[in-house]
């Protein structure tokens, strides 16, 4: 983990952005997704506000503001020391974990996701904008666990569940450790390492932006063949959100 690596403006921006894509008040580009909670989707539960409806948005590579943080030097200067310095990003997303919903998200590989091989080519980063707790749902992890092999996902045992949100199967839950994280501190990891997140039990609202890169020289598999195919090259000279 890369403590305090965004700077508190950038986060600041970042979080004003996305309120305003969720509140209409900013253009959201070609590609990207704003997916509500299921609780709301279903009619079980009643929003407080259009925010609170909202789980994550993904997709924002055409979003001028959005792409600039993944395109971050700070970030990119990491990324390149694990997966080499030709890019490209594979997915792209910002978390918002509201109070009063379930907002579970179990134990899982990214790897489950992705088309392209090898998985040590691929790297996620996934950056707190709120402060990041057990009562709000941080990000809990299995250590060691990417050095196995990619499990078998299913639905979670849950009366609920968020669309395209899979769980491992067979693992010891008991083996997890909880990773509390304050604004701006950036965690890097494996494409198979199981991680998850817990309940927001909190008042307030828990959000992070994260965007999964791999190397320019991951490929596609001839079998995998025929899935999604957007990705986005990361060019030598990066830039970054203004600081003011």
């Amino acid at each position: 983990m890369a403590r305090g690596l965004i700077d508190p403006g950038t986060l600041k921006r970042i979080d004003a952005h996305f309120v305003a894509l969720v509140a209409g008040e900013a253009a959201t580009s070609e590609h990207m997704v704003i997916m509500k909670d299921v609780e709301y989707v279903s009619g079980d539960a009643t929003a407080a506000s259009p925010l609170h409806e909202v789980n994550k948005l993904l997709s924002f590579e055409d979003d001028p503001l959005l792409w600039s943080f993944a395109t971050d030097a700070r970030l990119l200067e990491c990324v390149r020391d694990l997966v080499g310095p030709e890019l490209k990003t594979l997915s792209t997303n910002v978390f918002n974990k509201p109070p009063g919903v379930d907002s579970r998200h179990p134990l899982h590989q990214d790897l489950r996701y992705f088309a392209i091989r090898p998985a040590d080519g691929i790297v996620a980063t996934w950056t707190a904008i709120d402060p990041c707790t057990r009562e709000n749902g941080c990000l809990s992890v299995i250590p060691g666990s990417h050095r196995g092999e990619l499990a078998e996902h299913g639905d979670p045992d849950w009366e609920r569940i968020n669309f395209g949100f899979f769980a491992a199967k067979g693992v010891d839950i008991e083996a997890r450790v909880h990773v509390e994280m304050e604004p701006g501190d950036t965690l890097f990891f494996h494409p198979l390492l199981l991680h998850g997140s817990g309940r927001n039990r909190s008042r307030g609202f828990r959000r992070s932006i994260s965007v999964h890169y791999a190397s320019i020289d991951c490929q596609r598999p001839q079998e995998m063949e025929g899935q999604r195919k957007k990705t986005r090259r990361i060019e030598a000279r990066v830039k970054r959100i203004p600081s003011n």
